[in-house]
């Protein structure tokens, strides 16, 4: 099949402003580029900021309609598309429920479905998708956990035209900050991260360490307990929970930090470290998968272990190698990320998929 016409995307979330799901606007951007037409059917939508050849089809969550309402619309908008519309190829983003339920409809006029989904859970919803869809993609072995014929790993999408290094400010007499982006939320481990702080603060001579979280709070309980591990550790003044943060704010307050922090386990790819090493920043990280992009740059801030005492003394080592060789690293790091996970290269390979 050659380039195609007509491109039906299943979306998760449509919204520019979604400080967790923004970035499949720059997705649809980039697909829109490679093809005539783009037709999204969402979950829900926001503000929308695409070119004229996508259109977008809201199922109705932002206007608070019910899941049998959703269900209704979904079908009511599926099947008008599908009349009026030839399409080439279907995308389920993120949208295992969407692609089951759109599955036969769409086989029925030999439409094929790719399903892209980067998780560690493998809900019932995932299971059935995958007996129906033609293919699987996703962005590293790991985060795809069921065994699949169908599988194919194709990396990150970064937009490194947003996520890109910005002039530093001097920062003598500034705490070295690490800063970590992502929900608060118990799968990013932000306990530990607090565990980290504490560590490495006591290592540091004045003004010592600071950690920044930029992100929504998605459990409260959680924001909480994390809180109250911060006071318990003597660190309360040094957490700033910034809230979260337009895309387009990211990489000025990335560039205002000096080491990005993930610890978020095996089979979660998280891109929020790639897009801090997209921006230059390095990246400290328990992830197996990171880990492994960043050794290549810099051994020494692979951590010789999962621990948070392991973590801290990767992040003095981090501060003892100072300001130059960090910048250096970081632009290595970058250069890794456009070459392997760039947006262009991923919408090149979906468009050829």
């Amino acid at each position: 099949m050659g380039t195609p016409g007509r491109l039906l995307v299943f979306n998760l979330a449509t919204d520019a402003d979604d400080p967790i799901l923004g970035f499949t606007t720059g997705w649809l951007r980039a697909l829109a580029a490679r093809v005539a037409f783009v037709d999204v059917v969402t979950m829900r939508a926001g503000r929308l900021d695409l070119p004229p050849n996508v259109a977008v089809y809201s199922v109705g969550k932002e206007r608070g309609y019910s899941e049998p309402r959703r269900a209704v619309e979904f079908y009511r908008i599926l099947r008008r598309l599908l009349a009026a519309n030839r399409y080439d190829a279907c995308f389920a983003h993120m949208m295992p429920l969407f692609a089951l339920m759109g599955a036969p409809l769409l086989r029925r006029r030999r439409i094929p479905i790719t399903l892209w989904y980067v998780h560690r859970a493998t809900p019932i919803t995932l299971r059935l998708a995958h007996r129906v869809v033609d293919r699987v993609v996703t962005s590293s072995p790991g985060s795809f956990r069921l065994p699949s014929r169908k599988l194919t790993v194709i990396g990150h999408g970064i937009d490194t035209d947003l996520f890109r290094p910005l002039p530093r400010e001097p920062r003598d007499g500034e705490p070295f900050t690490l800063v970590a982006v992502g929900r608060i939320a118990p799968v990013k481990r932000v306990e530990a991260m607090v565990d980290v702080l504490a560590a490495l603060h006591r290592r540091l001579p004045p003004p010592g360490a600071r950690l920044r979280l930029i992100g929504p709070v998605g459990d409260p309980a959680y924001a909480d307990a994390v809180l109250r591990r911060a006071r318990d550790a003597g660190v309360a003044d040094r957490l700033e929970l910034a809230g979260p943060l337009p895309r387009d704010r990211l990489p000025a307050a990335l560039a205002a930090c000096d080491l990005a922090l993930n610890l978020t386990p095996g089979g979660s790819f998280d891109k929020a470290g790639l897009e801090a090493m997209a921006c230059g920043l390095p990246l400290v990280t328990t992830n197996p998968f990171l880990q492994e992009l960043v050794g290549t740059v810099d051994a020494r801030l692979v951590p010789a272990g999962p621990t948070a005492e392991a973590v801290a003394e990767t992040c003095h080592t981090a501060w003892t190698l100072g300001s130059e060789v960090l910048a250096k690293d970081g632009q290595a790091l970058r250069e890794l990320v456009v070459a392997e996970h760039g947006l262009e290269r991923l919408a090149d390979r979906l468009v050829a998929l």
